[in-house]
C-alpha cells in the first residue's frame, strides 16, 4: 500500500463515505483497512490526534476529522473552488448537506426511524432540496462554473435520499437532471458500479460491528 491513500474505518459508509465519493470523483485510487474488534479500534486510535476515525493516510500525513479530510483532498485535486468566495460558498453547500446526510447516517443506531425518516423528509424538501434547485437552475455544476466537492456531495446526498424515499426528487427537477450529468463523469460513473469501493446501505452487521467497536459511541 506505499505510496497510496490509504482509509481506516469500518466496512460501511458512516464519516469516512464522503471521503470516498471525493476520492472518486478525483479518479484517485485507494485501499482500506477495516476495523473489526475493539481491540484493533484501541490499539489505532492511541496515537490519533482525539482518538478517533475516519482517519486518512495521505502525503506522509495521518489525517482525523472529516471536514479538514474532505477539504485537503478538495484543494489538493482542484476541487474547492478558484478563490476565496468560491470556497466559501463550496463550505456552506456542504455544511448544510453534512448536516442533512448525518439524519440519514443515524438512522441504523435508532429505533423510532419511521418518525426520523419523515423528518428527514420534510427537512429535506422544505429546508435543503429547494436551495440546490434553485442554485441548479441555469448552471452545470455549483459554484464557478466547474466541478467541486459541493457538487460531489450533493450528488451522494440525493442518492442517500432516494433509497429511503424513492420520489424525493419529483419536484426537484434541476436536481435530477444534475444527478444525471454527474453519474457520466468517468471518476463517479466507475463509483457507481457494482464491485466498486462504494459502500451499501448499512445493514445489521455494520451496525452491530460499530456499536461494538465504539461501545455504543457513535
Amino acid at each position: 500500500m506505499a505510496g497510496k491513500v490509504v482509509l481506516t474505518y469500518f466496512d460501511g459508509r458512516g464519516k469516512m463515505e464522503s471521503i470516498r465519493w471525493l476520492l472518486a470523483a478525483a479518479e484517485v485510487e485507494f485501499e482500506e483497512v477495516l476495523l473489526k474488534t475493539r481491540e484493533q479500534y484501541e490499539k489505532l486510535v492511541s496515537d490519533l490526534m482525539y482518538q478517533q476515525v475516519p482517519l486518512v493516510e495521505i502525503d506522509g500525513m495521518k489525517l482525523i476529522q472529516t471536514k479538514a479530510i474532505l477539504q485537503y483532498i478538495a484543494e489538493k485535486y482542484n476541487l474547492h473552488g478558484k478563490d476565496l468566495k468560491d470556497k466559501v460558498m463550496i463550505n456552506m453547500y456542504t455544511e448544510g448537506l453534512m448536516d442533512l446526510m448525518e439524519m440519514i447516517m443515524i438512522l441504523p443506531f435508532v429505533t423510532d426511524k419511521d418518525t426520523k425518516v419523515k423528518n428527514i423528509e420534510t427537512q429535506a424538501k422544505e429546508r435543503y432540496l429547494p436551495v440546490f434547485e434553485k442554485a441548479l437552475s441555469g448552471p452545470v455544476y455549483l459554484v464557478g462554473g466547474k466541478l467541486s466537492f459541493a457538487d460531489v456531495q450533493l450528488m451522494e446526498c440525493t442518492l442517500m435520499l432516494e433509497e429511503k424515499l424513492p420520489a424525493i426528487l419529483a419536484d426537484f427537477r434541476n436536481v435530477k437532471s444534475f444527478q444525471g450529468r454527474m453519474s457520466r463523469l468517468p471518476g463517479i460513473s466507475k463509483f457507481l458500479q457494482p464491485g466498486s469501493k462504494r459502500k451499501p446501505q448499512p445493514d445489521d452487521v455494520y451496525t452491530k460491528t460499530v456499536m461494538e467497536v465504539l461501545k455504543h459511541k457513535f
